[in-house]
């Protein structure tokens, strides 16, 4: 593995030494900006884009306020048709419960649809602890299975490989993990797909358990939506005996009708397609069609507690459709891994901080890996207000971290590594509340300019190593004024 995800370095760390490699910075250059050119001719064709964008902001706002009524009555809806819902309240729950249920088939291995509820838990890792074998069927999600490595963006896992890199996958890894590469097996985009499609062909006929996550989830009705372009989706869906389905708590919408505003908005925004080539919804079981028996996972995970907070919940409407990571220059910049967790970006710098919280170093950086310059908002289908939350989530680190208890108290244990902005900023308040202090502190600085680094010690030397610092003037403002207009109108 790429040693991504909880245990890395902080953001700041893991984008410098990103930066500096210059395949991945071009790979992800081309990737990024083709996507974001088709999104804007895509989006453009709609006259009432911006009323979708709301009516999908107000869709998602209105479930999540009454997210508790939509989860009983998607139970219910899902029990009648002839499935069974299972309710995790965690990463290790949800694990369990998937486990359990591929061994009550028999079966050791299971093959999956592209799903980041999946990757968010760990769940291939998890299965294989119990000597069961997932197969990843989405090509992006193959490649970077086969390659021993992480999804680097939400639609284009693979996006920081390129296609010399990929042929080089196949051809070493495809047979340990079933039908090898055919031989002479070149680049061409043809080749590599028909090697993946003839690769995967035999596990789609073999499996008899599937994995999926789901787009959306009508409560209404009690079903569930994939959306997807390979087709492989639709193969593991209907032809397994078995159909497992792990979906997060918040992609609940309370109505058919609902479906047709994000089945809009979601292709335009993440390919850039008018729809979706393949949209499958199953609703339960039905004799003789699809699987036997289905089950869903509801998964929390965080998510109540995000919920909880006023700001930070805005990233629970989010429709996974990776468009603010194209349009961000941080993302283009640093690649997925950087950010330490499956959703990178501008949206991963928001909901994975909110989802495990803010006492890893890892998650107490993403907050600040972004320049606020709110692309990601302008393009956010159903209008996240992603700097908002950022800022929100920074005061957040800066407030403090952890809780602690100390006899009988409660205690905020402060943040880590914010200990020397908050003690600039003491001084600079004491120092703004004595006016002769201030004035005696300018002086001295004009006075020993010369002495000045260019660049800050310590922790601040991250800072100055892209900027000079401000150069320090010959003379302070107030002695200028005082000097020039005599004294009158002085400042104090």
């Amino acid at each position: 593995m790429s040693g991504t995800y909880l245990g890395m370095p902080a953001f700041p760390k893991a984008a410098h030494e990103a930066v500096h490699d210059a395949t991945l910075r071009g790979n992800l250059r081309h990737a990024t900006q083709t996507i974001r050119a088709k999104r804007e001719k895509a989006v453009v064709e709609l006259s009432d884009w911006a009323a979708l964008r709301e009516a999908g902001k107000r869709i998602k706002d209105h479930t999540l306020r009454h997210l508790d009524r939509c989860l009983v009555q998607l139970e219910q809806s899902v029990t009648a048709a002839g499935g069974v819902v299972h309710w995790a309240a965690d990463a290790d729950e949800a694990n369990r419960i998937v486990a359990d249920l591929v061994r009550a088939t028999g079966e050791s291995e299971v093959v999956k649809v592209k799903s980041m509820a999946t990757q968010e838990i760990g769940l291939n890792e998890a299965l294989e602890a119990e000597g069961i074998r997932a197969y990843e069927t989405d090509l992006a999600e193959l490649i970077v299975q086969l390659g021993k490595d992480r999804p680097s963006h939400i639609l284009v896992p693979a996006i920081h490989r390129n296609r010399a890199e990929i042929r080089d996958i196949f051809r070493k890894e495809m047979g340990q993990w079933g039908r090898p590469a055919p031989d002479g097996l070149t680049d061409t985009p043809a080749e590599l797909a028909e090697a993946a499609r003839l690769h995967l062909r035999e596990k789609f006929l073999r499996a008899k358990v599937g994995v999926s996550g789901a787009n959306f989830m009508v409560a209404e009705t009690g079903t569930l939506v994939v959306v997807e372009s390979e087709g492989n989706g639709r193969m593991c869906l209907t032809l397994p005996e078995t159909l497992i389905s792990v979906v997060g708590i918040e992609k609940i919408v309370p109505t058919w009708r609902d479906l047709e505003v994000f089945l809009q908005t979601l292709p335009r925004s993440s390919t850039a397609e008018r729809m979706n080539p393949y949209t499958s919804m199953w609703t339960g079981t039905t004799d003789g069609d699809g699987p036997r028996e289905f089950h869903l996972v509801l998964l929390d995970n965080g998510r109540t507690d995000t919920l909880a907070d006023q700001v930070g919940r805005q990233a629970l409407r989010c429709i996974r459709c990776s468009a603010c990571l194209n349009v961000c220059p941080v993302y283009e910049r640093a690649g997925g891994h950087a950010y330490g967790s499956v959703y990178p970006g501008p949206i991963g710098a928001i909901l994975s901080p909110q989802l495990r919280g803010v006492s890893s170093e890892i998650d107490a950086s993403l907050p600040y890996a972004s320049s606020l310059c709110g692309a990601c908002y302008e393009v956010c289908p159903v209008a996240i207000d992603i700097p908002e939350v950022l800022v929100h989530l920074r005061e957040r680190v800066v407030q403090g971290g952890e809780v602690t208890s100390r006899g009988n108290k409660v205690v905020l244990k402060p943040a880590k590594g914010h200990a020397a902005e908050r003690a600039a900023m003491r001084a600079a308040r004491w120092a703004f509340g004595r006016p002769g202090a201030l004035r005696a502190g300018q002086r001295l600085a004009s006075r020993t300019r010369r002495l000045h680094p260019r660049s800050l010690p310590g922790p601040g030397r991250a800072w100055s190593a892209t900027r000079d610092l401000p150069a320090v003037p010959q003379e302070p403002f107030r002695d200028w004024w005082q000097r020039t207009n005599g004294g009158k109108g002085g400042a104090k």
